[in-house]
């Protein structure tokens, strides 16, 4: 793969002086377009040999457009709140809004190649890797973010020649360091890892751009050109309207008519003496847990979803009550900010997640692409039709981590979210608590109800299982979520 990078291409002063002011006042000018328009993100990954001249590049573009508008971000290994997290969600916080650049040296990619050409982890890891990888980009094209990706690339014996250029010049001598060599002593093992993960992660909605960096001149020009086509390519697509058009079929309906949520019976017995007994009881076992040394290397993430009167708040509130202040905290989710919406979907999610020893309970959540979205035509079909997929790897990678992820889903009948509707209407400490939109929504139940089953159905995973309440006794609702959150996280715990 890297044998056209290993040609020697040059460029002579001439020519490069010919190309250079044309080159740079295209690019300010996409630039500035992409600025104005706001319609999608550029990302630029730079990544390969070291000496072939990653750094230059990366001034040079700085230098060639307006650095103001470009987010420079640097990676080295992961810092110990970094590692408390899954392995993306460094790289998540760097992502630039919609019309920025983003500049991520030292990527997701940098530190599995590594591990893998000293060793430090199995082929099936970094292939494992690889996967999320590609998954992960395959997300970022499909939110509309133009993602370049640059290897560069030197031989062996073009390595040595540059590295010891650069220790023989007193004014560059700073930038070999003892691991420069260390990685050059294994030039032949990195090069065959860096082959098979470009290879396994060259796709045609990210293909990897191979940079001979043996000629400075060479190497900017081609870099430049590279990243102006991809802007000028995608600035046209928007300005043509194109979308992302679905070609899967749409989810079928059950001929029977029935469904997860009309089997539940939603109106389970339980007396307040029972509750206040197993509500004291589950409550005790919950804060121990939490307060175990065990947990204090995990995380806990809670998912509470439901219709509008269902108790999710009444339910958050008793489990909250066990818990330490410190140790927890309630996020919940509305519609997205501007800021939040020049991001992808995920984005405002990933910057939320809890560190080791730490509870973060999301009064709705992720699940809104598949709910409220999709119901009220906020996105496409293809949009939340992937998002199934996006939203289990998303949760895969918690779990992977370290998170124990628990999904509740609160539901009520249509007599029972009325007479709590009317009750919150008569009480005027309670009539914050309902809207316009609360009573809206309620007659579009017949819509939702759909979108709740294959919400369920395609996103209850082994990693990640929904747990259905029958939400019309507050009581019995509330023991089952703490019974459920308690077993779960004590098997988890190994207690």
């Amino acid at each position: 793969m890297f044998e056209s990078a290993e040609l020697g291409h040059r460029l002579s002063k001439a020519e490069y002086d010919e190309i250079d002011p044309q080159l740079r006042t295209a690019l300010l000018n996409a630039q500035f377009e992409l600025l104005e328009k706001k319609g999608f993100a550029t990302v630029i990954l730079i990544n390969g040999i070291d000496g072939a001249g990653r750094g230059e590049t990366v001034n040079l573009l700085n230098e060639w457009m307006d650095p103001r508008h470009i987010e420079v971000h640097a990676f080295d290994r992961p810092t110990e709140e970094e590692r408390e997290r899954p392995f993306l969600w460094r790289f998540w916080r760097a992502l630039p809004p919609k019309g920025k650049i983003g500049i991520l040296f030292g990527n997701w990619y940098s530190e599995p190649i590594g591990d893998r050409a000293f060793g430090r982890i199995k082929k099936a890891r970094l292939d494992q890797r690889l996967s999320e990888f590609n998954r992960f980009e395959a997300m970022l094209a499909a939110e509309g973010v133009l993602l370049v990706k640059f290897w560069f690339h030197l031989s062996r014996g073009g390595q040595k020649t540059r590295l010891k250029a650069l220790e023989a010049n007193p004014d560059t001598r700073w930038r070999v360091r003892e691991a420069d060599w260390l990685f050059y002593e294994e030039y032949d093992r990195y090069r065959e890892v860096a082959e098979h993960v470009l290879r396994r992660t060259s796709t045609g909605i990210a293909p990897w751009v191979i940079v001979d960096g043996s000629d400075p001149d060479y190497r900017a020009v081609h870099v430049g050109r590279t990243l102006l086509d991809g802007m000028q390519r995608k600035l046209d697509a928007l300005d043509k309207g194109y979308r992302t058009r679905l070609t899967a079929p749409l989810l079928p309906a059950q001929v029977d008519q029935r469904n997860l949520l009309n089997a539940l019976v939603l109106n389970q017995p339980m007396d307040k003496k029972t509750y206040e007994k197993q509500l004291e009881k589950l409550q005790g076992r919950l804060a121990l847990a939490v307060r175990s040394d065990a947990f204090a290397r995990r995380s806990l993430v809670l998912v509470f979803e439901g219709m509008d009167a269902a108790g999710k708040g009444g339910a958050i509130r008793r489990v909250t009550q066990a818990l330490d202040t410190r140790q927890y905290v309630v996020i919940p989710i509305a519609a997205p900010s501007d800021e939040e919406r020049a991001q992808p979907y995920l984005w405002r999610f990933w910057r939320r997640l809890p560190r080791e020893g730490k509870v973060a309970i999301f009064d709705r959540s992720w699940y809104g692409r598949v709910l409220v979205e999709r119901v009220e035509g906020f996105c496409s079909e293809a949009d939340w039709m992937r998002a199934y997929a996006e939203i289990n790897d998303f949760e895969d990678q918690l779990v992977s981590a370290g998170a124990i992820v628990l999904k509740f889903w609160l539901s009520v009948s249509g007599d029972e979210q009325l007479q709590r509707f009317k009750d919150r209407e008569a009480e005027a400490f309670k009539r914050y608590k309902i809207t316009a939109e609360d009573w809206r929504n309620r007659e579009k139940w017949p819509a939702y109800e759909p979108a709740v089953c294959d919400m369920i159905d395609r996103t209850s995973t082994e990693n990640a299982g929904w747990t259905l309440v029958e939400a019309d006794n507050k009581y019995f609702a509330r023991v089952k979520i703490l019974a459920t959150l308690v077993e779960k996280l004590e098997a988890a715990l190994g207690k």
